[in-house]
Order: structure tokens, then C-alpha cells, then sequence
């Protein structure tokens, strides 16, 4: 997994930047690409300071989480509904959801939609 670099790196590069240098020249200068030295100004200007986010983590399942009641609705109703089918009412409904991103909801539930095995029955066939 990657890590943010330093808050003291970002604090010269901008403080460099903020004395005239340019993007690119503090780029250069403290060994970090342009691209982040352009977005480390930004970011000084939009929440003044440089502190890197939180990395790592779900940073998605909210949408789909959002749908719980729609989705667990449509399994009571409906308890052998295959993922495809649920990401079909979720799309009718407006909601973009992948049958990947719709297994990871039951993962998290411990719900599983598991078929069960249809067995054959031996009848004797008559020959004619």
C-alpha cells in the first residue's frame, strides 16, 4: 500500500512555491513530481494546509449500503433471486450496481445465496 509523504516535504515544497518559486521549480528542486506540487497548492489554498487524507479503506460501499432496505426487501420477497436480478430492480430504481458490488453486500451480512442442488429422480422408463 502506498503512503503519503511527509507533511514537512509538503510544508517546503509550498513554502518554496509561496516565496516565487513555481510549481514545477519546487517540483525539481525537493525531488517529488510537479503533479504533486501543483495539487499540494491546491489543496493549501481549498483547506489551508497540506495534510494527506486518510488512505486505504471503502470508500464505496455507502451507495449500495443506502439500498439496503430495497435489497433485502427484494430477497424476503424473493428469497432464490439471483444477483443478476437484484442488479436489475436496483437499475430500474436508478441505481448503478455491479453483481460484484452486490455479493460484497451480502458478504458483509454473512448472507448467502446459494442454490440448492436439484437431484434427479430415477424413474423407470418404460420401453416400448
Amino acid at each position: 500500500m502506498s503512503k503519503a509523504l511527509s507533511v514537512d516535504l509538503r510544508e517546503r515544497v509550498i513554502a518554496a512555491i509561496d516565496e516565487g518559486m513555481s510549481c514545477r521549480g519546487a517540483a525539481v528542486r525537493f525531488g517529488v513530481s510537479a503533479a504533486s506540487a501543483i495539487r499540494w497548492r491546491a489543496l493549501s489554498r481549498r483547506q489551508g494546509d497540506v495534510r494527506p487524507g486518510p488512505l486505504g479503506g471503502d470508500r464505496r460501499s455507502g451507495r449500495i449500503e443506502a439500498q439496503a432496505e430495497v435489497i433485502l426487501g427484494l430477497l424476503e420477497g424473493k428469497p432464490d433471486i439471483t444477483l443478476a436480478e437484484i442488479e436489475a430492480a436496483l437499475a430500474e430504481r436508478g441505481v448503478a450496481a455491479s453483481s460484484s458490488t452486490i455479493w460484497r453486500f451480502f458478504d458483509r451480512r454473512r448472507i448467502t445465496l446459494k442454490k440448492s442442488r436439484r437431484t434427479r429422480t430415477n424413474r423407470a422408463v418404460p420401453m416400448s
